[in-house]
C-alpha cells in the first residue's frame, strides 16, 4: 500500500475537524444551554464547624444548576493558603470565597484575585483591604460582649476569668475579645485573670492552660472562657487533670452533631456556648446572584444566639432533625442522580441514531470543503516535506542525461549544505537568513532565489520547520521541559513556541508525550 502524503494527511485532519465540528454543533443546538461556574473556597482551617459549612455549600449546588465548587484547607497556615488562593486563582474560577486565617497576612493573595476580575465574598473573617465584592458574617464583638454578660451574671458578678484566645491576628479573635472585655468592665468584681494565646485547636488550648496552671497553681478559677467550644473542651481536659473541677467553662460555635457544643451545653460539659452559624446555603446563593449580576448585600450579618441549659435540649432536637433531613435530601439526590444517568444514556442512543445521518449529509458538505481546501494546505506541505525529504529526492525540473545528472547531483549538494548549516545553528535565536547566507558563502538575495528554485519555501519557513521538526523529536526522545526545548531549537519565548507547535502539528507539546 503507497504511503500517505503529507496534503493527504493535512487533508485528512482538516476533513475529521469540521466533521467534528459540525456534529457537535448540531448536537448542542438541540439542547438547552445552561450557565456553567467554578467557585472557589478557600478555608483557613479544617474543622467540624467548616465541614459542616461544606456540606452545606455542596448542598446548595442541588438547588443550583451549573456550578462546580473547588474546596481548598490551609490547615491554619498562611503560607499554604496564600498559594492555595492563587492556585484557585490559575484554574480559571469564577468567584472566590474566602475565611481568612489572618487579618493582615491573606490580604494581597485576595487582592490579587480582585484585581483580576474575580468577585471574591470574604467569609467570616476580615482582612485589612476593602478589595472584595461582600462581606458574610455573625458579629463577632456582639457574640464576645452577650458572653461577657452571660459570664458576669452566672458568677452574680464576682470571680476570676480565664480567658483562651483564638488564632492572633485573626477578626473574630479580636472583635470576640473586645466585646467580652467590655461587657466585663460593667463587673467591678470580676477579674480575668489571665488572656492565653491560641490557635482555635483544643490541643493547643490543652497545652497551654496546663502550662500556665502548673506556673500559678495557687490561682483560684471560677470560669473558663474559650473563644470556640474546642479551645473551651481543650482548657476543660487540662484543668481537670490538674484536680479543677469545680471550674465552669464556656465557648463559642454553638454546633450540633454528636462532639457539638449545642450536645456538650446538654451535658453539662460546657456551661454555655453561642451559635456561630454556618450559612452554606445562604453563602451559596449570594455567590450565584452576584455571578448572574442580580442585586446582593455588599454586607450580610448572620443570625446568632446564645446556648444554656434553658435551650440546649430544645435545640438539639432541632438541629437533629434537620441533619436528619439533610442526609435523606443527599440520598434522594443520588438517586435522582442515578435516575438521570439512565435517561441520558437512553438519549445517547437516540443521538447516535441520528447522528448516522447528519454525517452522511455532513460528508457530502466536506467534500466541497477538502476541494477548496487543497490550494490553502499546499504551501505547508512544500514547506514541511521537502525539509523532511532526503536531498536525493529532490528532483530537478529540466535537463536531460548528463546534464540533468550534474544538476541533480548540485542539488542534492546544496540541500545536503543548507540543511547542516541550518541544524547546526537552530538554538541560535537570534539566526537571521543574512547569518545563513553568509554561512552558504551567497548574498542573502542568492540563497533566497536559490532555496525558493529548489523547495518552493523560503528559507525562513524552512528553518522554522527545521526547529519544529527538531522539537518534536526532542519531546520524543528527551525529558526536558517544553520551555527547555523551546530555547533549544532557538525559540525566544516558550509561549510563542507553544502556539507555533499547535498551528504545526495540531497538538500542544506537552500532548505529545502523553
Amino acid at each position: 500500500m503507497q504511503g500517505i502524503s503529507f496534503e493527504e494527511r493535512k487533508m485528512a485532519r482538516f476533513f475529521g475537524f469540521w466533521t467534528l465540528l459540525i456534529f457537535i454543533v448540531l448536537c448542542l443546538g438541540c439542547k438547552r444551554q445552561t450557565r456553567h461556574y467554578v467557585i472557589g473556597v478557600s478555608q483557613c482551617s479544617a474543622d467540624i464547624w467548616r465541614e459542616k459549612q461544606n456540606a452545606e455549600l455542596r448542598m446548595g449546588t442541588y438547588f443550583q444548576d451549573g456550578v462546580e465548587l473547588r474546596f481548598a484547607a490551609a490547615y491554619d497556615s498562611d503560607e499554604r493558603q496564600v498559594e492555595q488562593i492563587d492556585s484557585l486563582v490559575n484554574i480559571g474560577i469564577d468567584l472566590l470565597i474566602v475565611a481568612p486565617n489572618q487579618v493582615q497576612t491573606i490580604s494581597p493573595a485576595i487582592d490579587r484575585a480582585y484585581e483580576q476580575g474575580i468577585p471574591v465574598i470574604v467569609f467570616e473573617r476580615k482582612t485589612n483591604s476593602q478589595k472584595f465584592t461582600a462581606f458574610m458574617s455573625a458579629d463577632n464583638y456582639e457574640m464576645g460582649r452577650q458572653m461577657g454578660d452571660y459570664i458576669g451574671k452566672r458568677l452574680g458578678g464576682r470571680g476570676q476569668v480565664l480567658e483562651v484566645m483564638g488564632l492572633k491576628g485573626s477578626s473574630p479573635a479580636i472583635e470576640r475579645h473586645n466585646g467580652f472585655a467590655d461587657a466585663l468592665k460593667q463587673y467591678d468584681g470580676i477579674k480575668i485573670v489571665e488572656t492565653l494565646q491560641g490557635d482555635w485547636t483544643e490541643q493547643t488550648a490543652y497545652n497551654i492552660v496546663r502550662e500556665w496552671k502548673e506556673k500559678n497553681e495557687g490561682e483560684r478559677i471560677d470560669l473558663v472562657f474559650g473563644m470556640n467550644d474546642r479551645s473551651a473542651t481543650g482548657a476543660r481536659r487540662a484543668m481537670m487533670e490538674m484536680g479543677d473541677s469545680a471550674v465552669l467553662y464556656c465557648g463559642i460555635d454553638g454546633l450540633p452533631g454528636e462532639n457539638g457544643g449545642i450536645r456538650l451545653v446538654r451535658d453539662s460539659i460546657l456551661d454555655a456556648s453561642f451559635i456561630y452559624p454556618t450559612y452554606g446555603d445562604s453563602l451559596l446563593q449570594l455567590a450565584v446572584d452576584i455571578l448572574d449580576g442580580k442585586p446582593y448585600k455588599k454586607e450580610v450579618k448572620m443570625m446568632s444566639a446564645m446556648v444554656t441549659h434553658d435551650n440546649a435540649r430544645v435545640l438539639l432536637i432541632q438541629t437533629d432533625e434537620t441533619l436528619r433531613q439533610v442526609a435523606r435530601l443527599d440520598e434522594l439526590h443520588e438517586k435522582v442522580n442515578s435516575y438521570m444517568q439512565q435517561l441520558h444514556n437512553q438519549r445517547t442512543i437516540n443521538w447516535l441514531t441520528w447522528g448516522v445521518v447528519v454525517l452522511l449529509v455532513t460528508v457530502i458538505i466536506l467534500l466541497y470543503l477538502y476541494r477548496t481546501g487543497k490550494i490553502m494546505m499546499r504551501r505547508e506541505r512544500m514547506v514541511n516535506t521537502l525539509w523532511n525529504l532526503n536531498a536525493e529526492d529532490i528532483q530537478t525540473s529540466k535537463g536531460n542525461g548528463e546534464q540533468k545528472s550534474m544538476e541533480e547531483a548540485q542539488t542534492s549538494l546544496f540541500v545536503s549544505r543548507f540543511k547542516s548549516v541550518v541544524e547546526a545553528r537552530l538554538d541560535d535565536c537570534n539566526l537571521s537568513v543574512e547569518d545563513l547566507a553568509s554561512d552558504m558563502n551567497l548574498s542573502r538575495v542568492q540563497l533566497y532565489r536559490k532555496v525558493k528554485a529548489v523547495t518552493g519555501a523560503s528559507p525562513v519557513e524552512l528553518l522554522r520547520a527545521a526547529r519544529l521538526n527538531k522539537a518534536y523529536k526532542l519531546l520524543l526522545t528527551t525529558d526536558k521541559s517544553v520551555s527547555e526545548i523551546s530555547y533549544m531549537v532557538g525559540f525566544t519565548a516558550p509561549s510563542y513556541f507553544t502556539k507555533c507547535f499547535k498551528e504545526e502539528y495540531g497538538v500542544l507539546p506537552g500532548d505529545v508525550r502523553n
